[in-house]
């Protein structure tokens, strides 16, 4: 009987990014997206549909290079690793790779605006949305630095309007 209970977990290991990786790259994101739907902030709908547009990047590397990547042992582990970083909420992983790397493809450099990326303290705590981030502010540098912000921010975009049209 013991070792019919260690044969198992034998193949539980080996088998774990087989196991893991759907429920990882697919499960829990499916999960995480119909609660965003459910939401009324698009901070957190912008995290599920930066980490889609990136899963679909790595699918279809994953179906051109399917001949070289077989050829690769760690491939399955490296891309749950990946895959982890992406969804977990704590390292902001998709939201860094997207504004990194894949948003100067599709976005003038010119005009790229740089979205709140939300920071957790641990893994398990709920991002701050950037209402509350702004709370914040003010309430550790007063009312009048956060309006001087805004002034600033609207003048720079009315200046930065007026360079793309002249």
């Amino acid at each position: 009987m013991g070792s019919g209970a260690g044969s198992f977990l034998k193949v539980i290991l080996k088998n774990f990014d087989v196991l893991a990786g759907p429920v990882v790259s697919l499960v829990y994101p499916l999960y995480a997206s119909v609660r965003a739907i459910e939401t009324k902030s698009p901070i957190d709908d912008q995290q599920w549909l930066t980490y889609w547009v990136l899963y679909s990047l790595i699918t279809l590397t994953e179906l051109t290079f399917a001949k070289v990547i077989e050829w690769i042992p760690i491939w399955s582990y490296a891309k749950l690793i990946v895959t982890c970083w992406l969804v977990i909420p704590y390292f902001s992983g998709a939201a860094y790779v997207y504004e990194h790397f894949v948003r100067p493809f599709f976005v003038n450099p010119h005009t790229i605006n740089i979205w709140y990326v939300p920071r957790k303290k641990d893994v398990f705590s709920k991002p701050d949305d950037i209402l509350t981030a702004a709370e914040k502010y003010i309430e550790e540098n007063g009312p009048d630095a956060f309006e001087k912000i805004i002034h600033r921010a609207d003048k720079s975009r009315r200046n930065d309007n007026y360079a793309i049209f002249s």
